[in-house]
């Protein structure tokens, strides 16, 4: 058994009598050097410091069999910790974790925010740029950043994002001797570094201008995105994700990305939602990647230079739970898709020749699922007057692959 035990800022004096024991029974105790220095020497109790880099390394975290070992963590080893980490690697039978208060806890006590009111989201060993969706009129958020640089990249993308009157709070070494903290907007924040461990708390007002592209619901404007005209129709992109239906932590493949906007929206609109974009144009590509990190998504965007024909014959893609092809349509592409999606997943395909709206005729007599045509018409001058412009109509064929219990009856 593993005792993973928090340990806050305050070090010793902050473990209640009952981890104080525990930590002095062991045999080992493995941290980082500032958590070992924070304990007073024990004797003959082996002290190790945390391998680099851990995952790769955790068989000697492990131990001897028969030893008694701890590791400590932050606060709660259970928030963005090395408490997950471990359960990961030998099972939750194998670990006990004993959290100490959070620095997000604490960060909320400083501040005086309830729980339901504010989003955590962890930048430590991420993108920065993964707090973007959270940035929306009235938000509370608290950052867990990675070093006192944190501070300062969450300022500079929050005055891009139309957030520089948001108030930014830095704190570090909360709860411990050397607690300290800043505060002001986020334009006016500047380069400050903070010392390593530090939390941002940011309080957002009004954007500075309007917020078309923020919030969960689909179709975005297209000019939100940057694109060469290949990308699909707020209106008819907005159709495709309703389908589509994104559920946190699932996987879309969008096929002929173009700008990434269908998968980026599918991000957007589920917790932990992932896209894995294929583009075989490398320009193409790179605005998709582009798009990502303007919408704070990079991470959940996996982009692939390469031919829809060979992605979906690559057994190194995680299987799909939806799939979304924007046109160019091929017959070998589509029953290669249907094939990997997993059961209950959803397929969304566009047609806007007579030629692939035929196909998609073809698979709809194979398959099942359902046709729909959509037509659109955005009202612009006439002269002295308006009428009604048509968008070239769009042949939608959606399917969803039946549970596995359907398919085994």
């Amino acid at each position: 058994m593993i005792e993973v035990v928090g340990i806050g800022d305050d070090g010793w004096s902050g473990l209640s009598e009952a981890t104080r024991n525990l930590v002095g029974r062991a045999d080992t105790v493995i941290g980082s050097p500032r958590q070992l220095d924070l304990l007073p020497s024990m004797g003959q109790q082996e002290r190790r410091t945390l391998p680099s880099p851990l995952r790769d390394n955790l068989q000697s975290l492990v131990g001897e069999s028969g030893r008694h070992t701890v590791v400590l963590a932050s606060g709660d080893p259970l928030l963005s910790g090395i408490g997950t980490t471990l359960i990961k690697a030998v099972g939750p039978d194998a670990v006990r974790v004993h959290p100490a208060l959070s620095s997000e806890t604490l960060a909320r006590a400083r501040m005086g925010w309830s729980a339901e009111s504010v989003d955590v989201v962890t930048l430590v060993g991420r993108s920065t740029d993964r707090f973007l969706p959270f940035v929306t009129p009235g938000s509370r958020l608290v950052l867990l950043c990675s070093d006192g640089d944190g501070p300062a990249e969450v300022a500079r993308l929050a005055v891009e994002a139309g957030a520089g009157t948001a108030q930014l709070t830095a704190w570090w070494h909360l709860g411990g001797q050397n607690e300290g903290s800043n505060s002001t907007t986020c334009a006016a924040w500047g380069d400050e570094r903070t010392p390593d461990l530090v939390v941002v708390c940011l309080e957002v007002g009004v954007l500075d201008a309007e917020p078309q592209a923020l919030g969960p619901a689909p179709g975005r404007a297209d000019d939100a995105f940057e694109h060469d005209g290949l990308i699909t129709k707020r209106d008819v992109r907005a159709t495709a994700l309703a389908r589509l239906r994104p559920w946190p932590g699932q996987v879309l493949w969008d096929l002929g990305a173009g700008s990434g906007a269908v998968g980026i929206e599918w991000c957007l609109a589920a917790p932990r939602a992932r896209t894995v974009a294929i583009e075989r144009d490398p320009d193409r590509a790179d605005r998709v990647t582009q798009n990502a990190a303007r919408f704070g998504v990079s991470s959940r965007v996996d982009v692939h230079v390469t031919s829809t024909s060979a992605a979906v014959r690559d057994d190194d893609l995680p299987r799909p739970d939806a799939v979304f092809l924007g046109g160019g349509l091929d017959r070998d592409v589509l029953d290669a898709a249907i094939a990997a999606l997993r059961p209950g997943g959803r397929l969304v395909a566009h047609a806007v020749t007579r030629e692939s709206e035929a196909l998609l005729h073809e698979v709809h007599r194979t398959h099942g699922g359902s046709l729909t045509r959509l037509a659109v018409e955005h009202l612009e001058p006439l002269g002295r007057f308006h009428g009604w412009k048509p968008a070239r109509s769009v042949v939608q064929w959606c399917l969803t692959r039946p549970p596995r219990s359907k398919e085994s009856a």
